[in-house]
Order: C-alpha cells, then structure tokens, then sequence
C-alpha cells in the first residue's frame, strides 16, 4: 500500500524519494546523454546552431523532451533515450536533405521572405497575415539605425524572423513617419481625420505611413491608402 502523501513535505521536495547514491546515477546519466547528444548536434553541423529554423526549431523541443527524462528518471533505460534521439537527428537531417533539393517544399516548411515596407510605406496587409504588429517592426527598424520610414527603401521579414532593410543612397532628402524614439517615450504630435489644420502640416499615416500634405483650413482625410484615421505629424 502507497504511503500517504505529504504536502510540503522539504525532504521530498529536495532530495526526493530515491536513495543518496542515485544522485550520482544522476550526474553519471547527464553526463552521457550530454556527450552523445553534443556528438549529433557536432553532425548535424553549425548552421543548426547559427539560425533557427522552423525544422531546426522542432528538433530543439525533440531532443529536449528525450534527453531531460533519462537523465533524473531511474526507471527510463539511457539506451531508450540514446534511440530516441538518434531516430529525431537521423529525421531532422533527412528533412534538411529532402528540403534543400526540393523548393516548393522548402517554401512550405521554411516559409519565404515578406516585404513589410516598400519605399517608406508599410505594407500593413503583408505585416497582418505575418501576426507582426508595428511596435515590433520599428523596434527591428531602430536597431538598423533608422529615424523614420522616409530612409527605408524595402524592408524583409526573413524566414528566421529577422528583418532585413535597405535604405535609400540619400536618406537625409526624404521624410517619413518618425519611429525614433519609440511612441511610449516621445508620441509624436497627432491629428485625426474630421479635424482641420491651422497651418501648413505634413503628417503621416500611423497604420501604412502614407504622407499627407495639407495647407491651412483644410481638413484632415482619412488615409486615401489604407482607411485609418490616426495621423502623425512629421518635420
């Protein structure tokens, strides 16, 4: 009959039910799966490690699943788990072989490349289908050194999830909506569609960053691009 279980009980909750010795059964058990698994991962090769794709992504949630039982659990045999993660490594590199000669497939797998700014204006439909918010896209923006969308000429979510930016060769001569510094620190002046101007404004769409241009008295439009109603103005 199982002894009743005892809630807070500091001798189970650190050392546990095992006897002494199995403690070091453990570090024995971690420090053969470790060797083994850092073998695989050394075959596999150092683009596994450089970029994390989407297949490289699953193989890190396999191995971490197989490895983490044999090494504290006494009933879990280490060569089930040596088996296990050869059969996930033999996979992921049959994958990776499969996908590198076949294209359509890697699009598939890998997903491909999305333009999210073309010529200082988001692409806010591409950046919808990605679930990526703006907040996100400037952040990546400012740690490429850009000030305001006027200076990007195209803007790439790559499929590792990294944002690829190409400035124009003169980006002093153009304006755009202002990203720097981030809205929460400074929020830029803001106009809303149904207001009128009391002087010359340039103002930029905050959703697609569309520029408007208007003279005194006129009223501000919703954006003729994308429909929003939310403007910032720009210097």
């Amino acid at each position: 009959m199982n002894e009743p279980f005892v809630a807070f009980d500091l001798g189970r909750m650190m050392i546990g039910d095992e006897p002494p010795l199995f403690l070091l059964e453990i570090a024995l058990r971690t420090l053969i799966i470790y060797a083994y698994t850092l073998f695989l991962i050394r075959w596999i090769g150092s683009r596994s490690i450089g970029q994390l794709s989407l297949v490289e992504f699953l193989l890190v949630i396999a191995l971490g699943s197989a490895v983490g039982d044999a090494m504290f659990y006494p009933d879990v045999p280490l060569v089930h788990c040596i088996v296990v993660i050869t059969v996930v490594v033999l996979l992921d590199k049959s994958l990776s072989y499969i996908v590198a000669r076949n294209r359509k497939l890697e699009d598939v797998i890998e997903g491909v490349s999305v333009e999210v700014v073309r010529d200082g204006a988001i692409l806010w439909k591409a950046l919808k289908r990605l679930n990526v918010g703006h907040d996100e896209l400037f952040e990546q923006l400012r740690l490429k050194q850009v000030r305001h969308l006027g200076q990007v000429r195209a803007a790439y979510f790559e499929t590792n999830g990294l944002l690829s930016v190409f400035t124009f060769d003169e980006p002093s001569t153009r304006q755009g909506l202002l990203i720097e510094p981030p809205w929460d620190v400074s929020k830029p002046t803001q106009f809303r569609s149904g207001s009128a101007v009391r002087e010359k404004r340039r103002l930029a769409c905050v959703q697609c960053a569309e520029i408007l241009k208007l003279s005194p008295g006129e009223m501000v439009p919703p954006c003729p691009r994308c429909g929003a109603e939310l403007w910032h103005e720009i210097h």
